[in-house]
């Protein structure tokens, strides 16, 4: 029996502002850190090619049309809770000449839409944060799964358990953005739950932390012009603060990116 899924976000949380400042900072069409060499990184030793793709929290979609072009993914499937997203996401697509591969597809809380064994990868980038039930997704993940198939995703995860600092839940306000974490430790042990093997994490907090001090640094500095003609001055010092506070939480080891791997047996 399927598991019901709580919803991952709910629509308009990316509302035009912050898409526009997360993608200067880290690419048109992401609304995530890293780009397509972090998308490699997740893909590392794993080849997609010819395979059917399950996107979870595919945005506006510039990670599926990487899947495609750069990782010779056979098709994918990008689904998100927020129609508007998807609009966007399937005007890139239309542009790129990539809809016969590339399709977007709306969801709501509950079972995944598709038929147990419809995918050979089901791929996540930086989404899974905002479910609140990962047993719950993670069953999910590994049902759609064709036997011997991958669960490939990074996560902004957590250090330590127990209530959050004042300083994350300062973070949470700032961000705006539900936020339901788990470790690295919880999410491998949530997957070996939902029946997968070969369960791997890796902790991404050291290269995030650089990161997100360069981030913070072109804020402050060579973007800040930039940014307050574009969102206005209160937005664009909100966002200034926000990085602050998430230099802060990476820092302190309380915010910990991470990679998740793992099979369907076969």
């Amino acid at each position: 029996m399927s598991t019901r899924i709580e919803r991952p976000s709910e629509p308009g949380e990316y509302d035009a502002g912050m898409q526009l400042l997360l993608q200067l900072l880290w690419g048109d069409g992401f609304l995530s850190p890293g780009g397509p060499e972090e998308v490699a990184r997740v893909l590392e030793g794993c080849d997609i090619s010819g395979c059917d793709v399950l996107d979870i929290g595919a945005g506006l979609g510039a990670v599926d049309q990487l899947l495609v072009t750069a990782h010779g993914a056979r098709s994918v499937v990008g689904i998100d809770v927020d129609p508007q997203l998807l609009r966007q996401m399937d005007e890139r697509v239309a542009r790129a000449g990539l809809a016969g591969r590339i399709r977007s597809q709306l969801v709501a809380p509950g079972p995944l839409p598709f038929a147990a064994g419809s995918f050979d990868v089901v791929f996540s980038k930086d989404a899974i944060v905002q479910i609140p039930d990962k047993p719950a997704v993670f069953r999910e993940a590994q049902r759609v799964l064709r036997p011997g198939g991958r669960f490939l995703a990074s996560d902004w995860l957590r250090g330590g358990s127990g209530g959050y600092s004042p300083e994350m839940l300062e973070f949470f306000r700032l961000e705006g953005i539900a936020y339901n974490m788990a470790t690295l430790e919880e999410s491998a042990a949530a997957l070996q739950a939902a029946g997968f093997v070969d369960v791997e994490v890796r902790d991404r907090n050291a290269w995030y932390l650089g990161l997100a001090e360069r981030e913070l640094a072109a804020l402050e500095g060579p973007m800040r012009a930039l940014i307050v003609e574009r969102l206005g001055q209160d937005r664009a010092e909100h966002f200034i603060a926000d990085w602050r506070q998430l230099v802060l939480v990476v820092r302190r080891g309380e915010l910990r990116p991470g990679h998740l791997r793992a099979s369907k047996p076969r």
